[in-house]
């Protein structure tokens, strides 16, 4: 038995499965109000799940976790370490230092410093400068005086050749003891190298937040006498253990609509899809690919910062079940704002005072929650009206999410899924798996383990082969190494683009690998 746990900004969903694979069963589940306390929010909701359905829990062999707590923590600014921003790069990239283009309120929120030191590679691997220990010494002293208790360390080209942040990474700890967090920019970004630099200041400023709240899970569980290991899934579908998760915390981010679609595949037997999400506050759109969610090409922007971590292609737009719905200038509008998790205390069919899009629901027949009696007299032109505005975003979202004219099915998952009609404009059927308002939590149970290697390669004449197949191989051993089943690895996504403009038959090699947890077997 596994359990999946999917903690959103309106709801937290959790679910007991049983089964292996694509043949899995749902035991259990439900659906509460996410609380302020996150992780009090996890223990009532396995208090729940305990009460439907009684099970040992020895017998839990993982519990998967999907959470918001860092994503929320960098958009709020708070909680976040003091941080320093270490560049090895000089002579070059002196002109935008580290943390050029953050929002001035973040960068005062991680007290945040930036340094250059020499060092660098060119694509190639040729030293763009020699590393100056001295001057990393002389930075570190400084770090000290102004309170730094994390670092960031990136260098040029480091997804090519890591030497330079690796022994920088020695120089600093000997400098600056083993209670300062350092995080590596090869370990987190792609080629790029100031959104690679973006992604691992994120991450280093949370890893003391990182450090606390994967303890506050992990009591959570054990308190209720799980001894099975916990995972947490990341933004591409896959799984990390508590210790790479207090490593690295920035992999979080997208976890909460990426659980959702690979949800929505298992649920609905589609692997090639547009899924749309629409929990209690926002509608997320995204593509599944081979059972995996598309992810984006470009720079993802994450609370005003420019970075390249792997994030899926998800298009959010302001709809959900808390959605306040308003009447003005003889038309009908349905979010952005919403009541969030308030709205089991402010929605009309709850005894609120505040017209949302569930209320329209209720109204429409569509869901039988709360008070019917509370919007029996809601006029029927302003909900027809109301469910007319829901249907055409969400169309408009899907079609802007297409990228071939080939039309997509699409599979409507999430609690608020129930403001959607059974066909959307434009002829698109609408599928609603069973278990549909919990397939976040689904996705998280069935999420599996994963590998990636994304790295620009000097290809010589007639090496083609054998690059590629040394890049397929590493992807593999990376996911085993992270805890997948060396029988069930398989490669998923595959790109190789070549640059023309470096010399060298230089070629952007992507590879990513994935295979089914070892149920039992820490990684």
């Amino acid at each position: 038995m596994r359990i999946g746990i999917d903690v959103g900004g309106t709801n937290t969903d959790a679910v007991l499965l049983d089964g292996t694979g694509g043949d899995v069963s749902v035991l259990a589940a439900n659906k509460s109000a996410t609380s302020a306390d996150v992780t009090a929010g996890i223990i009532d909701t396995l208090d729940r799940l305990q009460a439907e359905r009684s099970f040992d829990p020895a017998q839990v062999q993982a519990v998967m976790i999907g959470t918001t707590h860092f994503i929320n923590a960098l958009v709020e600014a708070r909680r976040l370490a003091p941080t320093a921003a270490l560049r090895l790069g000089l002579p070059a990239t002196a002109s935008l230092p580290p943390l050029v283009d953050w929002p001035e309120r973040l960068v005062e929120a991680i007290s945040g410093r930036s340094y250059l030191a020499h060092g660098g590679h060119e694509f190639d691997g040729r030293h763009i400068a020699e590393l100056d220990e001295d001057e990393l010494r002389r930075h570190a002293g400084d770090m000290v005086k102004h309170g730094v208790r994390s670092v960031a360390i990136s260098s040029v080209f480091s997804p090519v050749s890591n030497e330079f942040e690796l022994r920088a990474a020695e120089i600093l700890r000997s400098e600056l003891g083993d209670d300062v967090a350092i995080s590596l920019s090869h370990e987190i970004g792609r080629i790029g190298l100031l959104e690679r630099e973006n992604a691992t200041i994120i991450n280093a400023a949370l890893r003391e937040l990182a450090a606390s709240i994967v303890d506050g899970l992990s009591g959570a569980v054990a308190g209720h006498g799980i001894s099975a290991p916990l995972y947490l899934s990341q933004n591409d579908g896959t799984l990390m253990d508590v210790d790479f998760a207090r490593r690295y915390p920035v992999a979080t981010f997208a976890s909460g609509p990426t659980n959702s679609m690979r949800g929505a595949a298992l649920l609905s037997g589609l692997d090639t899809c547009a899924v749309v999400d629409v929990g209690g506050t926002t509608s997320d759109v995204g593509v599944l690919t081979h059972g995996f969610p598309r992810e984006a090409t470009t720079e993802v922007d994450v609370a005003g910062v420019r970075t390249n971590f792997r994030m899926p292609d998800v298009l959010s737009i302001g709809i959900g079940g808390g959605s306040l719905v308003a009447e003005g200038n003889d038309q009908v509008t349905v979010g952005p704002r919403s009541v969030g998790y308030r709205l089991t205390e402010e929605a009309l069919v709850f005894g609120g005072k505040t017209l949302t899009a569930t209320d329209i629901a209720v109204a429409a027949g569509r869901a039988e929650v709360g008070d019917v009696a509370a919007v029996a007299d809601l006029d029927p032109t302003l909900v027809k009206s109301a469910l007319a505005r829901v249907a055409a975003d969400i169309a408009d979202a899907v079609e802007r999410m297409r990228t071939s004219p080939d039309p997509l099915p699409v599979v409507a998952v999430g609690g608020g899924s129930i403001l959607l009609p059974d066909d959307l404009p434009g002829s698109l059927a609408v599928h609603r798996p069973d278990h549909f308002a919990v397939a976040n939590a689904i996705g998280a149970a069935i999420a599996q383990v994963g590998g990636e290697v994304d790295r620009v390669y000097a290809i010589d004449p007639g090496r083609r082969d054998a690059v590629v197949d040394e890049a397929r191989q590493e992807a593999v051993d990376r996911a085993i190494a992270a805890g997948a089943d060396p029988a069930a690895v398989r490669i998923v996504d595959f790109d190789e683009v070549p640059i023309p403009y470096l010399p060298g038959n230089a070629t952007r090699i992507r590879c990513k690998a994935v295979g089914d947890l070892r149920l039992g077997e820490a990684s």
